[in-house]
């Protein structure tokens, strides 16, 4: 229970109705969840406005209402009304006074980027817990509190439910917390409530441009911006070319990180490296911190994740030697994720289920020497025919192979969307096979791979299922590829 006058405290309201002297026994933001004496927050979603459930609410006992515009309730209900200029902007601070300002008993670090915000955090997890710190995650995959996982439906939780995980870490004595910051997120203020400690900017591209995303670049960018006011020290890539429009209006103190030398942590002296099938990079650390250190994930990108949680980490006072530690031990489920099949080719598992994605993937792994690269992938149904043909052409051009197999058909024939792939890798003259059982397709390219290979299974990641027909069907391909192994009587 909590005053309500005190749930408002940080916030410019215009009392329509009644007092606010009176106690709330919740915060509820779901017209199924409310409950009698509750405080209730009509928020314009895309599907449902809560401000046409007022009514409703205040039959059902609501104490209070926090409305951005004029509801009709009855004359004669004991209710309370308060207008603010966004129900999103004030429910996130609502409900960091519900939960008790749990940001505010640890450091908070929040990462914001087109890519790169999900294995980022989890290395700026890893390298806090190699020394002795307790921190708590929030990302696309899940939110981690101790032993709990909990899988994610967003990148960022809305602001009630983000601010209940920080509770609870609190709760569990966590010394800090890494989350990933969607632009979304930060759109809708998701992410209001507190001022973060840490906020960093990885980089960004044309991308969740469209309808209910974002309306143009421009106003992406603005939005990745808006993490650069709500928190003390901002962590920018210096070496991405929009760094400074997404830096601009900061309040923050500003670090850069980068491979240029006007950055102030750098990276120097990149060399790939390949240890039995381990595909990784060492590099020199130069600037704020002087050492030798090398990532065990491939490719530049992974080197400025590295610097990303190193420039993080440098505020925590983290000896080197736990730092080198943490990126040599480094996994992120379903992020360029190596899984042992054999000694003499290298299997990884990965996210990218876009062209841009794709592409950025096979160039980096195509700095290796190997043997060929050898790509397994499909694409998901009821989502754009465009997307098929582009990731098609990239794979056609880039991989020596394509295995064109089954995803997310969703409502789709799996047949119609490998057509799809097939059409854009025509535009190429790349070597393919259709394989439409994603199992029988992973198993012909372990059973044909040849000594030097990089085989990339690319689109699921983390994903542990597939979707067919409105039903998630329990798939991991990990667990596929133990199975095969078995089944061949190998064993790593």
């Amino acid at each position: 229970m909590a005053a309500l006058k005190t749930l408002l405290e940080n916030l410019d309201v215009t009392v329509v109705r009644g007092r606010l002297e009176l106690d709330i026994t919740d915060v509820v933001y779901d017209s199924r969840k409310i409950t009698k004496g509750c405080l209730f927050i009509c928020i314009e979603g895309a599907n449902f406005d809560g401000h046409s459930a007022a009514a409703q609410a205040v039959e059902q006992g609501a104490a209070a209402l926090v409305v951005q515009r004029p509801v009709k309730v009855p004359e004669d209900a004991q209710v309370a009304i308060v207008q603010v200029e966004s129900t999103r902007y004030a429910m996130a601070f609502i409900s960091a006074a519900w939960f008790g300002h749990p940001a505010e008993k640890m450091k908070t670090i929040g990462i914001t980027g087109t890519k790169g915000k999900t294995t980022s955090a989890y290395l700026v997890k890893s390298i806090l817990e190699n020394t002795g710190l307790k921190v708590g995650l929030i990302g696309t995959i899940e939110a981690i509190i101790g032993d709990k996982h909990i899988p994610a439906e967003n990148t960022t939780p809305e602001s009630y439910i983000l601010q209940s995980y920080l509770a609870q870490m609190a709760e569990a004595g966590c010394d800090a917390v890494v989350m990933e910051v969607s632009s979304q997120a930060l759109m809708q203020h998701r992410s209001q409530g507190f001022v973060f400690d840490f906020g960093i900017f990885t980089n960004i591209e044309p991308d969740h441009i469209g309808p209910n995303e974002h309306g143009s670049f421009e106003e992406y960018m603005r939005c990745k911006g808006m993490l650069f006011r709500q928190c003390r020290v901002g962590i920018a890539n210096r070496d991405d070319s929009h760094w400074e429009q997404v830096m601009e209006g900061h309040t923050c103190r500003l670090e850069t990180y980068g491979l240029s030398e006007e950055a102030d942590l750098r990276a120097e002296g990149m060399r790939l490296t390949n240890r039995n099938g381990h595909l990784g990079v060492a590099f020199q650390v130069k600037g704020l911190m002087d050492f030798d250190a090398e990532i065990a994930m491939p490719g530049r990108f992974s080197v400025y994740n590295a610097l990303t949680a190193i420039a993080i980490c440098r505020h925590f006072g983290v000896p080197v030697e736990a730092v080198k530690k943490a990126l040599q031990e480094a996994r992120v489920k379903g992020r360029i994720e190596l899984v042992k099949v054999s000694d003499e080719f290298t299997l990884l598992i990965d996210y990218a289920h876009n062209a841009m994605a794709l592409e950025s993937l096979l160039t980096t792994l195509k700095e290796y020497d190997h043997g060929r690269l050898v790509c397994v992938f499909g694409c998901g149904g009821n989502r754009s025919r465009l997307r098929r043909y582009e990731m098609g052409e990239v794979s056609g051009r880039l991989a020596d192979l394509t295995v064109i197999t089954s995803d997310n058909p969703r409502f789709e024939e799996p047949q119609a969307i490998i057509d799809d792939i097939k059409t854009g890798i025509g535009k190429t003259d790349g070597k393919y096979i259709e394989i439409c059982d994603r199992k029988e397709a992973i198993a012909y390219a372990i059973d044909n791979g040849r000594p030097g290979d990089i085989i990339v299974l690319a689109g699921k990641g983390h994903e542990d299922y597939q979707e067919i027909r409105g039903v998630k069907h329990p798939m991991d391909e990990r667990v596929l590829i133990a199975q095969i192994l078995k089944e061949r009587g190998i064993s790593f």
